[in-house]
């Protein structure tokens, strides 16, 4: 089982690590450690390298598998040994731009949900980009108007991010835990990890956050759309 350090820390850019495991034919390298994201819950995985004797590894995706995080090496360059020390790096920027988003989008979910009762139908993010579905009758340029007023005051409340970690069923005691219509938490964990906007919103979640809202930057709606009698998506990007 590999230790996930970007559960802890989000800021971590730099890490050693010792490799423990290694797919030759498909080029994955699997970690003692590691803070690169794997992606899930709509955020895409972290990129960046890992080096070993000095000689550099470009890490192209990153997927969970299992227990598994699985590092997919590109180039033709040999791979280390089993037991090899690395040092991993990541692609900061993206990472970063990454996290102002996700962060965004809670910030959204939290005011659609405080103001409106409206739960999450599905999402998905890119760099500084996405879009939300929520379960809305109706929604018009108005009110778009509002929300995003909405969560770029919480932006300038600059609220702080906390990340815990919980026994499952000290976190199923929060009202409101889970945000998804549907649950997407699997039955067999045993600790959840919960991300909260301290004063607004509150729910589980696996993705990497910044620790103030104020580092979101702007949040603009760029458009809103039907899919469907009680499902409507909004697209927001970041400034």
């Amino acid at each position: 089982m590999t230790d996930l350090l970007f559960q802890s820390d989000s800021y971590l850019k730099k890490f050693e690590t010792k490799l423990i495991n290694v797919d030759l034919e498909s080029r994955i390298l699997f970690l003692d450690k590691t803070t690169f994201y794997p992606g899930g819950g709509g955020q895409p995985c972290d990129m960046g390298t890992l080096s070993s004797n000095h000689v550099n590894f470009k890490v192209e995706k990153v997927k969970k598998q299992g227990d598994d995080i699985l590092h997919y090496i590109s180039g033709e360059v040999p791979l280390p040994s089993i037991g090899s020390p690395m040092i991993g790096e990541l692609d900061w920027d993206r990472r970063y731009k990454l996290m102002r988003t996700h962060t965004a989008m809670h910030i959204l979910c939290g005011v659609v949900f405080r103001d409106y009762g409206a739960s999450v139908t599905g999402g998905e993010m890119e760099l500084l980009k996405g879009r939300m579905d929520f379960e809305f009758a109706t929604l018009h340029a108005d009110l778009v108007h509002v929300i995003e007023k909405s969560v770029n005051l919480e932006i300038d409340n600059n609220r702080e991010v906390r990340v815990k970690i919980l026994p499952r069923d000290e976190a199923f005691l929060i009202p409101d835990l889970i945000r998804t219509k549907i649950n997407l938490l699997p039955e067999g964990i045993s600790k959840v990890r919960t991300v909260e906007i301290v004063g607004l919103d509150l729910q589980a979640d696996g993705g990497t956050h910044v620790n103030k809202t104020q580092e979101v930057g702007r949040v603009k709606v760029v458009d809103y759309k039907s899919k469907g009698a009680i499902n409507k998506r909004i697209y927001v990007e970041i400034e």
